[in-house]
Protein backbone atom coordinates (compact mmCIF):
# COMPACT_ATOMS: atom_id res chain seq x y z
CA UNK A 1 0.00 0.00 0.00
CA UNK A 2 2.71 2.45 1.06
CA UNK A 3 4.29 1.76 -2.54
CA UNK A 4 1.18 2.59 -4.14
CA UNK A 5 0.94 5.74 -2.09
CA UNK A 6 4.91 6.78 -2.77
CA UNK A 7 3.93 6.72 -6.79
CA UNK A 8 0.91 8.88 -5.90
CA UNK A 9 2.53 11.17 -4.44
CA UNK A 10 5.21 11.37 -7.10
CA UNK A 11 3.05 11.63 -10.05
CA UNK A 12 0.85 14.13 -8.20
CA UNK A 13 4.40 16.02 -7.94
CA UNK A 14 4.91 15.63 -11.69
CA UNK A 15 1.68 16.26 -12.55
CA UNK A 16 1.35 19.80 -10.58
CA UNK A 17 -1.22 22.41 -10.56
CA UNK A 18 -4.87 22.12 -11.24
CA UNK A 19 -5.55 25.34 -12.57
CA UNK A 20 -3.16 27.63 -14.42
CA UNK A 21 -1.62 30.67 -12.72
CA UNK A 22 -3.69 33.22 -14.65
CA UNK A 23 -7.07 31.17 -13.25
CA UNK A 24 -5.62 31.16 -9.67
CA UNK A 25 -4.86 34.69 -10.15
CA UNK A 26 -8.26 35.58 -11.31
CA UNK A 27 -10.11 33.88 -7.89
CA UNK A 28 -7.69 35.58 -5.81
CA UNK A 29 -8.84 39.16 -7.25
CA UNK A 30 -11.96 37.83 -7.42
CA UNK A 31 -12.13 37.60 -4.05
CA UNK A 32 -10.40 40.09 -2.89
CA UNK A 33 -13.06 41.91 -4.96
CA UNK A 34 -15.71 40.27 -3.37
CA UNK A 35 -14.25 40.76 0.26
CA UNK A 36 -14.22 44.56 0.00
CA UNK A 37 -16.60 46.01 -2.10
CA UNK A 38 -19.07 43.08 -1.64
CA UNK A 39 -19.36 40.99 1.92
CA UNK A 40 -20.40 43.68 4.15
CA UNK A 41 -23.53 44.93 1.88
CA UNK A 42 -26.52 44.98 3.15
CA UNK A 43 -28.97 43.42 1.52
CA UNK A 44 -30.76 45.56 -0.56
CA UNK A 45 -27.44 46.19 -2.66
CA UNK A 46 -28.42 43.19 -4.85
CA UNK A 47 -27.58 44.94 -8.70
CA UNK A 48 -23.95 46.46 -6.91
CA UNK A 49 -23.29 42.85 -6.29
CA UNK A 50 -24.54 41.63 -9.68
CA UNK A 51 -22.89 44.30 -11.19
CA UNK A 52 -19.64 43.05 -9.25
CA UNK A 53 -20.48 39.05 -10.84
CA UNK A 54 -20.88 40.82 -14.46
CA UNK A 55 -17.60 42.05 -14.62
CA UNK A 56 -16.10 38.86 -13.60
CA UNK A 57 -18.20 37.11 -16.11
CA UNK A 58 -21.42 35.92 -14.13
CA UNK A 59 -24.45 36.09 -16.63
CA UNK A 60 -26.76 37.19 -13.92
CA UNK A 61 -30.27 38.70 -15.01
CA UNK A 62 -31.32 41.90 -13.85
CA UNK A 63 -33.39 40.64 -11.07
CA UNK A 64 -31.50 37.94 -9.68
CA UNK A 65 -30.42 38.30 -5.93
CA UNK A 66 -27.22 37.38 -4.20
CA UNK A 67 -26.68 38.13 -0.95
CA UNK A 68 -23.53 39.61 0.34
CA UNK A 69 -22.25 36.48 2.70
CA UNK A 70 -22.64 34.04 -0.61
CA UNK A 71 -19.70 32.35 -1.60
CA UNK A 72 -19.07 32.11 -5.28
CA UNK A 73 -15.93 30.27 -6.47
CA UNK A 74 -15.58 31.15 -9.89
CA UNK A 75 -18.47 33.56 -11.52
CA UNK A 76 -17.46 32.77 -15.13
CA UNK A 77 -19.37 29.83 -14.40
CA UNK A 78 -22.53 31.13 -12.78
CA UNK A 79 -25.67 31.43 -14.94
CA UNK A 80 -28.71 33.10 -13.21
CA UNK A 81 -32.29 33.77 -14.81
CA UNK A 82 -34.60 36.46 -13.77
CA UNK A 83 -35.86 36.09 -10.29
CA UNK A 84 -33.28 33.53 -9.42
CA UNK A 85 -32.07 33.74 -5.68
CA UNK A 86 -28.81 32.95 -4.10
CA UNK A 87 -29.31 33.10 -0.24
CA UNK A 88 -27.03 34.15 2.62
CA UNK A 89 -24.14 31.71 3.41
CA UNK A 90 -24.38 30.24 0.24
CA UNK A 91 -21.48 28.23 -1.30
CA UNK A 92 -21.79 28.25 -5.06
CA UNK A 93 -18.29 25.82 -5.71
CA UNK A 94 -18.74 26.82 -9.49
CA UNK A 95 -15.78 24.78 -10.83
CA UNK A 96 -18.23 23.96 -13.70
CA UNK A 97 -21.18 25.56 -15.14
CA UNK A 98 -23.83 26.35 -12.28
CA UNK A 99 -27.32 27.49 -13.42
CA UNK A 100 -30.21 28.90 -11.90
CA UNK A 101 -33.51 28.89 -13.80
CA UNK A 102 -36.14 31.53 -12.76
CA UNK A 103 -37.29 31.98 -10.13
CA UNK A 104 -34.91 29.23 -8.48
CA UNK A 105 -34.16 29.53 -4.51
CA UNK A 106 -30.71 28.47 -3.20
CA UNK A 107 -31.67 29.01 0.53
CA UNK A 108 -28.68 29.91 3.61
CA UNK A 109 -25.99 27.70 4.25
CA UNK A 110 -26.77 25.71 0.76
CA UNK A 111 -23.69 24.42 -1.15
CA UNK A 112 -23.93 23.87 -5.17
CA UNK A 113 -20.44 22.00 -5.24
CA UNK A 114 -20.08 21.39 -9.28
CA UNK A 115 -16.54 19.92 -8.65
CA UNK A 116 -14.81 16.39 -7.13
CA UNK A 117 -12.00 14.16 -7.47
CA UNK A 118 -11.54 11.00 -9.70
CA UNK A 119 -10.46 8.56 -6.62
CA UNK A 120 -9.32 6.03 -8.97
CA UNK A 121 -6.83 8.76 -10.42
CA UNK A 122 -3.57 8.00 -8.46
CA UNK A 123 -3.12 11.58 -8.72
CA UNK A 124 -6.34 12.61 -7.10
CA UNK A 125 -7.17 14.99 -10.17
CA UNK A 126 -9.93 16.96 -9.70
CA UNK A 127 -12.98 16.84 -12.17
CA UNK A 128 -15.99 19.06 -12.94
CA UNK A 129 -19.29 18.75 -13.27
CA UNK A 130 -22.34 21.18 -14.26
CA UNK A 131 -24.87 21.74 -12.10
CA UNK A 132 -28.65 22.81 -13.13
CA UNK A 133 -31.27 24.09 -10.90
CA UNK A 134 -34.44 24.35 -12.73
CA UNK A 135 -37.12 27.15 -12.82
CA UNK A 136 -38.87 27.42 -9.32
CA UNK A 137 -37.06 24.88 -7.58
CA UNK A 138 -35.80 25.29 -3.92
CA UNK A 139 -32.50 24.12 -2.52
CA UNK A 140 -33.39 24.37 1.22
CA UNK A 141 -31.57 25.36 3.93
CA UNK A 142 -28.14 23.78 4.10
CA UNK A 143 -28.93 21.34 1.76
CA UNK A 144 -25.76 19.72 -1.00
CA UNK A 145 -26.26 19.24 -4.45
CA UNK A 146 -23.25 17.37 -6.06
CA UNK A 147 -21.52 17.64 -9.78
CA UNK A 148 -23.40 16.73 -12.96
CA UNK A 149 -26.84 17.06 -10.89
CA UNK A 150 -30.14 18.50 -12.44
CA UNK A 151 -33.02 19.06 -10.70
CA UNK A 152 -36.00 19.74 -13.03
CA UNK A 153 -38.05 22.52 -12.79
CA UNK A 154 -40.13 22.77 -9.45
CA UNK A 155 -38.69 20.12 -7.89
CA UNK A 156 -37.52 20.82 -3.81
CA UNK A 157 -34.43 19.04 -2.01
CA UNK A 158 -35.82 19.93 1.34
CA UNK A 159 -33.11 21.25 4.25
CA UNK A 160 -30.43 19.26 4.77
CA UNK A 161 -30.78 17.49 1.51
CA UNK A 162 -28.13 15.90 -0.34
CA UNK A 163 -28.62 15.57 -3.98
CA UNK A 164 -26.09 13.43 -6.20
CA UNK A 165 -28.38 12.01 -8.72
CA UNK A 166 -30.73 14.19 -10.76
CA UNK A 167 -34.37 15.52 -9.22
CA UNK A 168 -37.66 14.95 -11.12
CA UNK A 169 -39.55 18.34 -11.97
CA UNK A 170 -42.33 18.79 -9.28
CA UNK A 171 -40.55 16.69 -6.80
CA UNK A 172 -39.66 16.93 -3.14
CA UNK A 173 -37.05 14.90 -2.46
CA UNK A 174 -35.45 15.23 1.37
CA UNK A 175 -32.49 12.99 2.94
CA UNK A 176 -28.76 11.24 2.85
CA UNK A 177 -28.98 10.73 -0.17
CA UNK A 178 -31.83 12.31 -1.09
CA UNK A 179 -35.68 10.29 -1.70
CA UNK A 180 -38.74 11.03 -3.20
CA UNK A 181 -41.40 12.08 -0.81
CA UNK A 182 -44.62 13.36 -2.68
CA UNK A 183 -45.22 15.29 -5.83
CA UNK A 184 -45.19 19.33 -5.61
CA UNK A 185 -48.57 20.83 -6.35
CA UNK A 186 -49.16 24.26 -6.45
CA UNK A 187 -51.83 25.69 -4.53
CA UNK A 188 -54.59 27.56 -6.66
CA UNK A 189 -57.40 28.30 -4.68
CA UNK A 190 -56.86 30.64 -1.70
CA UNK A 191 -54.07 30.37 0.82
CA UNK A 192 -55.53 28.70 4.10
CA UNK A 193 -55.46 31.38 7.23
CA UNK A 194 -52.84 30.17 9.97
CA UNK A 195 -53.83 27.93 12.72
Amino acid sequence: MNDILDAASRNTIETGASFSVRHRGYRVLWSLVWLILAAWTPPIFHPWRRVLLRLFGAKVSATAGIYSSARIWYPANLRMAPYAFIGPRALVYSMGPIELGAYALVSQGAHLCAGTHDIEDPNFQLCAGSIKIGERAWVAAEAFVGPGVTMGEGSVLGARGVAFGDLEPWTVYAGNPARPLKKRVLRTGPVPAAS
